[in-house]
């Protein structure tokens, strides 16, 4: 096969625009939260959200971390009602922040979930399982949605910046290493009683 031939440069230019597409595919999706899934369940205590996230730290927040900044991931839901006539309501929103730290001295790191529980991990990817699939959160109680009624749920996480030292909030707003977050996930949940 010559070197100027149409079929050697047609061959070429589809393999390096294959290699770059690739390229752009994994960065993007080594750059994103995907939730893989999310649904409301009914219990005594009242309505928890069941979820579980897929993502992966870059390097530059793995180094942040390293070095003592703590990283708080936030999981907000919005419970809405919809109303033929009006603008749907927003009957609940809730969010539950996990904050990942870790210890110079002891090696280890922490996960704590909005100061309710903390627990200790050995690698990051321990205490990352905690924000990758947390518990099941009570997000309303028993009486908050009407038994038969179908509502509209929408659950999102992201990597909550606002909740950093000061100093840091200003570089991670202009930092693409920082910008960690999932679409909304949207989907219908008629409210149940067990």
């Amino acid at each position: 096969m010559k070197l100027h031939s149409p079929t050697f440069l047609y061959w070429l230019c589809t393999t390096l625009l294959l290699a770059f597409s690739l390229q752009f595919v994994n960065a993007r999706a080594a750059d994103g939260i995907e939730i893989e899934q999310a649904h409301l369940e009914d219990s005594s205590e009242g309505y928890r959200l069941s979820s579980t996230f897929a993502f992966d730290l870059n390097r530059g927040l793995e180094d942040a971390l390293n070095r003592g900044i703590p990283l708080y991931f936030t999981t907000e839901i919005e419970i809405t009602k919809p109303r033929w006539y009006w603008f749907d309501t927003k009957e609940i929103v809730e969010s539950q922040t996990i904050r990942i730290s870790y210890n110079v001295l002891t090696r280890q790191y922490h996960a704590a979930i909005t100061g309710r529980l903390q627990q200790s991990f050995p690698t990051l990817d321990d205490a990352l399982s905690l924000v990758r699939r947390p518990n099941r959160w009570v997000v309303a109680d028993r009486n908050a949605l009407k038994v038969g009624q179908t509502y509209s749920v929408s659950v999102r996480m992201q990597l909550d910046v606002a909740q950093l030292p000061k100093p840091f909030q200003v570089h991670a707003l202009n930092s693409s290493d920082w910008r960690l977050t999932s679409n909304w996930k949207h989907f219908l949940y008629t409210a149940e009683r067990q």
